[in-house]
């Protein structure tokens, strides 16, 4: 599938870092140094910008490494770009760690993933189907 993109940051545009990598790392566009104190929140600039297929939606991920090593990770996540959405790619980043985080020009701040979608039409019923779990929802298989 090819995405038309314009690429106004000062980095490669995203890539798959193995040969079977299901998402594309994007980087920080910002020119200096950005720190996001603990429990803090803010959104930072990618520099790009998509054309999707009317038929895909492209996800903005945390990156584990980063939400394992340093408690960062997308706040709205997964974050959604629709179709007909021009602007800048942004990314909301969270730090949920006790320590403050320096985030650098470049740096690889959370993973995009393209995927198709399908658009629904409601069928309103009086009843659904019966299933082994029925109702059963949160925990109700135990541990």
């Amino acid at each position: 599938m090819k995405i038309k993109v314009i690429n106004r940051s000062a980095f490669d545009l995203p890539r798959y870092e193995t040969c079977h990598a299901a998402g594309l790392d994007l980087r920080a566009d910002i020119s200096e140094n950005l720190v996001i104190g603990s429990l803090e929140r803010t959104i930072v600039p990618t520099g790009l910008y998509v054309e999707l297929p009317p038929d895909c939606e492209m996800q903005i991920r945390p990156r584990s490494g980063m939400a394992a090593k340093h408690g960062l990770t997308v706040l709205n996540s997964p974050g959604t770009i629709d179709p007909d959405y021009r602007g800048e790619i942004m990314v909301i980043l969270a730090n949920m760690s006790r320590d403050d985080y320096e985030l650098k020009p470049g740096e690889r701040i959370a993973q995009m993933v393209v995927s198709k979608f399908e658009r629904i039409e409601w069928d309103g019923v009086d009843s659904l189907s019966d299933t082994g779990r029925g109702a059963g929802g949160f925990g109700h298989t135990g541990k």
